[in-house]
C-alpha cells in the first residue's frame, strides 16, 4: 500500500505549528523544512517527527519542492502551519491513496475561520487547493505570490474540507494585505501588466460585487461584509501599487 508524507515549510510558526502537526499524525511520515526560525518552531517540530531540516529560505516554490524531494513516499500532502486536516479529510486521503489513485493530484476545498465563524462565501470559498499529489507527476510552480501545484495528468477533487486560520485579527489581516499586495503588484509589473486610475476603480468595484453579491458574502452578515471589503481593498491595493511602479519607472526614464 502506498504511503503518504505530510510536508510543511516553516518560519517562526511556534504559535500555529503544533496544531498543524497534530492534525497530520495519521500520515505515514511528516517532513518539516524550516528556514531558520528564531522561535521554538524547530523544537516543536521535533516533538512530532525526526524529519526536520533547516535550510536558508529560497522562496515558496523552491522550499515546497525541496520538502517533497525529501519524502520517503511519492504521495505528498502539503500543509501550511495555519491549516488543519480534519479527521474526515484524513480518512478520505487515506482511502483515496489506498485504492490506487487514478489522478496525479487532488484539490481540496479550504474553509477559513475569521472573526469567530467559518466563512463559506466570498472569494474565500471553496478556495480549492491542490494539496494531495504524486510528486512523480506534479510539482509546485508560481511567482512571488499564489504558488500552486501543477500536475501532469488528471486532477481530482476531494469532498472533505481543509480548515484554515489565516489571520489572528483584522490588524494582522491588514498587515498581510500590505505585504502580499506589494508582491502581487511586483509580479504583475514584471509580467508587463499596466493600469490607470480608472483601472484601479473598476477592479475594486468588480471585486466588491463579486465577493459580496455574486459569491454570497451578504449571507454571512457583518463578517461577510467585512471580508468582502477587505478582499476589495486587497485588489485595489495591488493595482494602486502597480500604478505607483509605473509612475516611478516613467519618472526615471525622463531623468
Amino acid at each position: 500500500m502506498p504511503g503518504v508524507t505530510a510536508t510543511l515549510i516553516t518560519l517562526n510558526e511556534s504559535t500555529n505549528l503544533a496544531g498543524a502537526l497534530e492534525s497530520v499524525r495519521w500520515a505515514d511520515e511528516i517532513v518539516v523544512v524550516d528556514a531558520g526560525s528564531a522561535d521554538d518552531t524547530v523544537a516543536i517540530a521535533r516533538r512530532y517527527t525526526d524529519r526536520v531540516i533547516v535550510r536558508p529560505w529560497p522562496g515558496f516554490v523552491e522550499q515546497k519542492n525541496f520538502a517533497a524531494s525529501q519524502a520517503s513516499h511519492d504521495w505528498i500532502f502539503s500543509l501550511d502551519a495555519d491549516e488543519r486536516v480534519t479527521p474526515e479529510l484524513a480518512a478520505e486521503v487515506k482511502a483515496v491513496v489506498a485504492a490506487g489513485p487514478p489522478c496525479a493530484g487532488y484539490r481540496v476545498p479550504r474553509v477559513s475561520h475569521y472573526l469567530g465563524r467559518w466563512i463559506r462565501s466570498t472569494d474565500w470559498y471553496p478556495d480549492l487547493q491542490l494539496r494531495l499529489y504524486d510528486r512523480r507527476r506534479a510539482a509546485w510552480d508560481g511567482g512571488y505570490v499564489h504558488e500552486s501545484v501543477q500536475a501532469e495528468g488528471k486532477v481530482g477533487r476531494l469532498r472533505a474540507e481543509l480548515q484554515h486560520h489565516p489571520y489572528r485579527d483584522v490588524a494582522h489581516h491588514l498587515q498581510t494585505i500590505d505585504r502580499y499586495s506589494s508582491l502581487a503588484a511586483r509580479q504583475m509589473f514584471e509580467a508587463g501588466r499596466r493600469t490607470s486610475a480608472l483601472g484601479v476603480l473598476l477592479h475594486g468595484d468588480a471585486a466588491f460585487l463579486r465577493n459580496y453579491l455574486l459569491r454570497g458574502g451578504f449571507r454571512d452578515g457583518a463578517t461577510g461584509l467585512i471580508v468582502s471589503l477587505l478582499n476589495t481593498f486587497y485588489v485595489a491595493m495591488k493595482f494602486v501599487k502597480l500604478w505607483e511602479m509605473q509612475e516611478e519607472q516613467g519618472a526615471r526614464s525622463k531623468e
